[in-house]
């Protein structure tokens, strides 16, 4: 399992059609095969800053779905709306803090 977490910013005037749009897909993208969590956080310091961070089985379900349709569309609709370059990371979950 792996982590991928996206870093994006956000023209105030389009967060809450940021947020409208999320919560719209997020069971969608949830549901995507190989996703086994989807988070959204929002910077206390900056709150035109958003994190999602979502947990995969194999990287190529994450490959899967950014090729997919549903991403396609997501993608579309989220970028016009930032105001910086969004930043991404994958990463290996090492240890969960239940453990």
């Amino acid at each position: 399992m792996f982590v991928r977490i996206v870093k994006m910013g956000f023209q105030p005037e389009h967060i809450d059609t940021f947020l409208s749009n999320f919560h719209a897909k997020k069971e969608f993208i949830r549901n995507s095969p190989g996703c086994r969590l989807l988070e959204l956080y929002r910077d206390k310091q900056d709150p035109s800053v958003f994190f999602t961070y979502s947990y995969w089985d194999k990287e190529e379900d994450l490959e899967n779905y950014r090729n997919s349709d549903l991403f396609k569309g997501v993608w579309a609709e989220t970028k016009i709306l930032f105001n910086a370059k969004p930043e991404a990371w994958s990463v290996d979950k090492v240890v969960s803090l239940k453990e």
